[in-house]
């Protein structure tokens, strides 16, 4: 006769345990932001609405007076509406980012979730892959909205091709990503969710595109993010970029952008006062 050993079976519990803090700070995380039913709501307002909007009004006047209104899919239509959002998918990208910077600090548990030992970079690496999360639901179902109804309601247009849509997809998942990653770090770096995002939206929507209009700045507007990701933009969209940028010049600046606002919020993450 045998006797079991109690501790062979208990190790594995403790063990996956110790094994994911991080994750489940990660779904914590997650779950801080599905509670915020308002910026959901104006996340899918951002993103997904507008998609829906486009393609059912342009396919419903094609249907009801196709001799004054174009089909309501194609290239040229893809163009307008992926400009769009990736336009609408970056501000949504920001308020995503500056809540969850700022949320703790903002609803005051910041302190508590210090002092209970958990590593301060722990949670603040712990939002990256949250927004994410997050921010990728919307910025899918509205893509795949653009996508299918470039295709399906072509009719005599050219319809992209999936490579075509390979490369834009690629062109707004960068593009909001990197906004994401501005607002997680200035709003960590700041500590207010409504400064940082109005920080954020006057420099991404009016003053960046400003500084861009200023010729005599020369070479220097290559740093500027927003010449960066129009430069990702396929060339079959045939949408301007505002100024000539190498696509190495622009993979550079967009590292640079995101790293440096990342290892700022890092690092005030990690000082700040408890």
């Amino acid at each position: 006769m045998t006797t079991a050993d109690p501790g062979v079976h208990a190790q594995p519990t403790t063990t996956s345990r110790r094994e994911w803090p991080w994750a489940r700070l990660v779904l914590a995380e997650v779950l801080k932001l599905r509670r915020r039913y308002g910026l959901m709501a104006f996340a899918a307002l951002l993103t997904v609405v507008p998609m829906l909007i486009g393609y059912s009004v342009t396919a419903f006047l094609h249907a009801t007076d196709a001799a004054h209104h174009g089909p309501g899919g194609g290239i040229d239509n893809l163009a307008g509406s992926l400009d769009v959002l990736q336009t609408l998918g970056s501000v949504a990208a920001l308020l995503i980012g500056a809540t969850l910077g700022a949320g703790d600090l903002g609803a005051g548990v910041f302190r508590e979730l210090v002092v209970t030992g958990r590593s301060r970079i722990a949670l603040y690496t712990a939002r990256i892959p949250a927004g994410l999360a997050v921010l990728m639901a919307f910025v899918i179902a509205a893509f795949l909205i653009a996508a299918v109804g470039s295709v399906a309601f072509a009719g005599s247009l050219a319809s992209p091709s999936l490579a075509l849509l390979a490369r834009c997809f690629g062109w707004i998942t960068v593009t909001t990503i990197t906004s994401l990653a501005l607002g997680i770090g200035v709003a960590s770096l700041v500590g207010s969710r409504s400064t940082s995002i109005g920080i954020l939206l006057a420099w991404q929507l009016a003053l960046s595109h400003l500084l861009l209009a200023f010729s005599f700045l020369g070479v220097t507007r290559e740093a500027l993010l927003p010449a960066a990701t129009a430069r990702l933009a396929p060339t079959a969209l045939n949408l301007d970029p505002p100024i000539t940028i190498s696509l190495a010049a622009a993979a550079c600046t967009i590292t640079i952008w995101t790293l440096t606002a990342l290892a700022l919020g890092g690092w005030r993450t990690a000082t700040r006062d408890a």
